[in-house]
């Protein structure tokens, strides 16, 4: 790969390619010694614009996990808050020698420009982009739910005819979008519930079911995956719900609503939670949970993606 910007425009072929690879990557991290020389002298500039905790540490991780050498940028504090532009910044990593970058960036679209840009001559990685996509954040997703419904059996397979019910923040959730694409090519059928005003504009027109209610969403889907989605009280610059008990009441996933989950169906959630919002606490501490498989899950996954980008030599656009 050259660049990994979104999921919309991955094949089925190269996502279980990169599921595979974690799988690959999560078998090293059982040993007692977790680290790899597979990028060796290859260095990896982690250029966050937007705050993060769990995707940087997470990246830098994976990074660190390869062997290679990890440059963490912030935009607070650097020359950006100075108004720095993002072509100035790419090509002072150029100029050091960046091998891979993990962009995450306020601005949808601005992973793709660097990449489509001669600023800089590294594989780009999009760790989030404006309301656009988080491509790793849906591998993890697919990655949890495959190991979760074929256990061992997992490797080489998709998600044919799993029901997957993602509830709450549409409009500002990149990671809706990604797993919507994502899903849908490895087979998966995909549903959204919300309020209207939480719901892109457009998103009509997508492959997707849309539902205003989750107890009909549940009864009707009986979804296998329930993927409750984190309010976006920061992204919100006007009232998109009455007040937060209403939100709880009405799409909130509850202890009676996780009683009338399916046996086997589990709940995940892209972290971090509003506990008592959009899902109780016994939801989230349930066996059914899958939050804390998906941080561990995450590490495998962005190794893959690293390792698929850098490990090769640097070639055209693919």
């Amino acid at each position: 790969m050259r660049h990994l910007l979104d999921t919309r425009t991955l094949s089925r072929d190269d996502a279980i390619l990169i599921l595979d690879t974690a799988e690959d990557m999560s078998a090293t991290q059982q040993r007692e010694v977790k680290k790899l020389p597979t990028l060796r002298g290859k260095s990896v500039v982690n250029l966050f614009f937007e705050d993060s905790t769990r995707t940087r540490i997470s990246f830098e991780a994976a990074a660190k996990r390869l062997s290679a050498d990890v440059i963490n940028f912030s935009a607070k504090g650097s020359s950006v808050s100075k108004g720095e532009s993002l072509k100035d910044t790419a090509q002072t990593l150029q100029a050091i020698g960046a091998d891979g970058v993990v962009i995450r960036h306020p601005a949808s679209g601005a992973p793709a420009r660097l990449a489509s840009s001669e600023w800089i001559d590294a594989g780009v990685l999009n760790a989030g982009d404006g309301t656009h996509e988080h491509p790793t954040q849906a591998l993890l997703d697919a990655f949890t739910m495959r190991r979760r419904i074929h256990g061992e059996a997992s490797r080489g397979r998709g998600l044919d005819g799993v029901s997957v019910v993602i509830v709450g923040d549409i409009a500002h959730s990149r990671v809706a979008r990604s797993n919507l694409w994502l899903l849908g090519t490895l087979g998966a059928r995909v549903s959204f519930v919300a309020p209207e005003t939480l719901l892109p504009f457009g998103a009509r027109g997508w492959p997707v079911e849309i539902y205003h209610s989750l107890d009909e969403a549940l009864r009707i889907e009986q979804p296998d995956v329930v993927m409750m989605l984190r309010i976006q009280t920061e992204r919100m610059h006007a009232a998109f719900f009455p007040n937060e008990r209403e939100y709880a009441r009405n799409w909130g996933l509850d202890n009676a609503r996780l009683a009338r989950l399916t046996d086997t169906a589990i709940v995940m959630h892209p972290g971090p939670m509003n506990r008592g919002l959009e899902i109780s606490s016994a939801a989230a501490d349930s066996p059914r949970s899958t939050v804390l498989e998906q941080v561990a899950n995450g590490v495998s996954v962005r190794m893959a993606a690293l390792y698929l980008l850098l490990s090769g030599e640097r070639g055209s656009a693919a």
